[in-house]
């Protein structure tokens, strides 16, 4: 199996690091938003599903391992080479649904609302793990089926933040901020979810609808109010 190379550092990441070059080079204090400990990174989240190992035995077949593919940001992470096909109500289906790594203790999909609605489902906005009352759906992998009775959700809006972060930002684990994004369709979104965790990068994570309708580019200015 071929060696999965490290992601190179997204660009926020590097205008951070030369920021803090320049201005200690030009002996000038540091503008408050660039004394974070760390760079903002907002990334959209696409369609995805996280699933238990007896899932993915199920859909792959027995013994089965997940093949990472793609470093994600977050440590430990990674897109996997495997996907799956959703088949939603009335038989509508998306195919090459990607599973993300490593397996979790729960199954969860998650769409955006325009997902939501081609396939027929009626979604409620949730943070990952709180799948109760929620949709189902069926999976369909090359070696056969997997029935999800609950599990199908919209990514509530989020921040992951490692300790530190959150002492800059003056906030706690599950406290609300807003995200400020620049540019021609800037806009600011509210009820950003904050979750703190030693092992967390910052990282903000919306859909790919909430992406497209703030026109979110690789240098599209974003900061946390």
């Amino acid at each position: 199996m071929a060696a999965v190379l490290p992601a190179a550092p997204p660009r926020a990441v590097i205008e951070h690091l030369v920021r803090e070059q320049v201005y200690a080079r030009l002996g000038l204090p540091l503008p408050h938003a660039a004394k974070a400990p760390n760079a903002l990174l907002v990334n959209i989240s696409a369609r995805h599903c996280h699933l238990t190992q007896a899932a993915v035995e199920a859909l792959f077949g027995a013994g089965h391992r997940l093949t990472p593919m793609k470093p994600l940001y977050q440590e430990g992470q990674f897109a996997a080479r495997e996907t799956v096909t959703l088949i939603g109500p009335r038989s509508r289906v998306i195919s090459n649904l990607r599973i993300l790594g490593p397996c979790r203790d729960l199954n969860q999909v998650e769409l955006a609302y325009t997902d939501a609605v081609s396939l027929g489902f009626d979604i409620p906005v949730r943070m990952s793990g709180r799948i109760e009352g929620t949709p189902g759906c069926m999976l369909m992998g090359p070696a056969g089926y997997f029935e999800l009775d609950h599990g199908v959700i919209r990514a509530q809006p989020h921040v992951h933040m490692h300790p530190d972060d959150a002492a800059f930002y003056r906030v706690k684990h599950l406290d609300e901020m807003k995200l400020k994004v620049h540019g021609p369709l800037g806009m600011t979104f509210d009820n950003l979810v904050v979750r703190v965790d030693p092992a967390f990068k910052l990282e903000v994570h919306i859909d790919t609808d909430e992406g497209n309708a703030c026109g979110l580019k690789p240098d599209t200015f974003c900061e946390l109010i």
